[in-house]
């Protein structure tokens, strides 16, 4: 057990950080084994430029939950990888619409079998003691309510 893990609650932002990297570090290795060319941090853009095509930057980062700086980096790489595309929007000359590519369009197909399995492996790995998908849920739905920054403000004040 390292000094991260002593900390407990003081550290949980590390230690779910470190919990991210792990897992996308070995989905990436995953796709790689697979011959397909994708990071697994690519994923929440792909998935809703699928499902939603013609999002802007603000709205992908609203359905994804991240900053717009990261969608940004993150539409920039999978340019580079010509997996997104982006044209001015038709209404809206200063606003750009991103869709997925063809090349992207054809890795979902070779996706969909691995997604499966990283769902069977989720459940396994990720609900072995706990539930953790309902107990991140839960957490999201309270920071909703009032964010940890609020909360932090309402506690000092009370001091």
């Amino acid at each position: 057990m390292g000094i991260i893990d002593e900390l407990g609650e003081l550290a949980i932002a590390t230690r779910l950080l470190r919990l991210s990297e792990q897992t996308r570090r070995d989905v990436t290795r995953i796709y790689k084994e697979h011959h397909l060319d994708f990071e697994s941090k690519w994923f929440p853009v792909l998935y809703v430029l699928n499902k939603k095509p013609g999002l802007g930057i603000v709205e992908l980062a609203n359905e994804i939950g991240y900053t717009h700086q990261s969608v940004i980096v993150l539409v920039k790489e999978m340019q580079k990888e010509k997996l997104v595309k982006s044209a001015l929007h038709k209404s809206d000359g200063r606003k750009r619409e991103l869709t997925l590519t063809q090349k992207a369009l054809d890795m979902i197909k070779e996706f969909k079998p691995l997604w499966a399995d990283f769902i069977t492996l989720n459940r396994k790995v990720f609900n072995s003691e706990t539930n953790m998908l309902k107990a991140i849920e839960a957490t999201e739905a309270v920071l909703r309510k009032e964010s940890y920054y609020e909360r932090y403000r309402k506690m000092k004040e009370k001091k």
